[in-house]
């Protein structure tokens, strides 16, 4: 997809996003939104996926750590063809297969996630396999900055460089804010970039909302023998000015009327990049 394209379907999905909330009285909109840019450059511009095969021995993984943020990626699956729209609006209901966290039961989602942690470590297992085994898939993974927190995540940033995983990508959504306020607040991880560079990775720093930047550096082949590392700024609640930088937006549902707001300001967006003024 050419670049307005893909900033025209990240303004579409961050409106069926919110939407999609609403309609369930349930979700973490901040989340959602933040990476809503990085989640439409991996799925119809960089990874190797095929709903219609979706099993595919050589498929990409795509391993999301931040499970908290399911509602972009049922979306986002909902329009790849994974699953269906009319299925999409059941999320949150009773005896659904989609559920407020990644649910492998559902085409397209390779693991279970939510407990914060885990993703970079299993995805260090994905891609080593893939190189036991000569595949050539991709592993991707993408963390939220208070994630960072969990000792398994810099376990498994050892092992990854341990094992020149050089076909394993890491991407943190690095908005900073967590549900109880400020990540830098909480927990401090800053250096980030020279942490993970410390750690033997090929490190990153790009503008998590800038499309061009995100397909640009995920495009990139990574360094032989080092696994990549993507700190992506992104802005939490990006789309929707009332719930952006604001850390109460983290599990927070949108009113009628603040819907009506975020839907008009995401037409607003949407037909300047139609009449090309961006």
């Amino acid at each position: 997809m050419e670049i307005t394209a893909l900033k025209l379907k990240a303004l579409e999905i961050r409106k069926e996003v919110l939407q999609l909330i609403y309609h369930a009285k349930t979700g973490h909109t901040g989340s959602d939104l933040s990476c809503t840019d990085i989640l439409v450059a991996l799925y119809y511009q960089v990874m190797h996926v095929d709903a219609t095969q979706p099993n595919m021995i050589d498929r990409d993984q795509y391993i999301q750590s931040k499970g908290h943020a399911a509602e972009v990626l049922w979306t986002v699956l909902a329009d790849k063809g994974f699953l269906t729209k009319e299925e999409l609006l059941t999320f949150s209901q009773l005896h659904s297969r989609l559920i407020g966290h990644p649910n492998n039961k559902v085409d397209g989602v390779e693991m279970n996630t939510g407990s914060l942690g885990h993703g970079l470590p299993v995805s260090v297992g994905i891609a080593l396999a893939g190189k036991l085994d000569q595949r050539p898939y991709h592993t991707y993974t993408l963390l939220g900055d208070g994630e960072l927190a969990e000792g398994s995540v810099w376990e498994g940033a050892m092992a990854a460089a341990n094992y020149k995983l050089d076909n394993l990508t890491a991407i943190i959504d690095r908005n900073g804010l967590q549900i109880t306020g400020a990540s830098e607040d909480v927990m401090s991880v800053e250096p980030l970039d020279e942490k993970w560079r410390a750690f033997g990775w090929d490190v990153h720093i790009v503008d998590g909302n800038d499309m061009v930047a995100l397909v640009e550096v995920l495009s990139q082949p990574n360094q032989k023998d080092k696994p990549k590392m993507i700190i992506a700024k992104t802005v939490k609640g990006k789309g929707y000015s009332e719930a952006e930088n604001q850390a109460h937006w983290h599990h927070k549902v949108p009113t009628e009327e603040q819907l009506a707001q975020a839907v008009s300001e995401i037409d607003a967006q949407m037909e300047v990049l139609r009449n090309g003024k961006e």
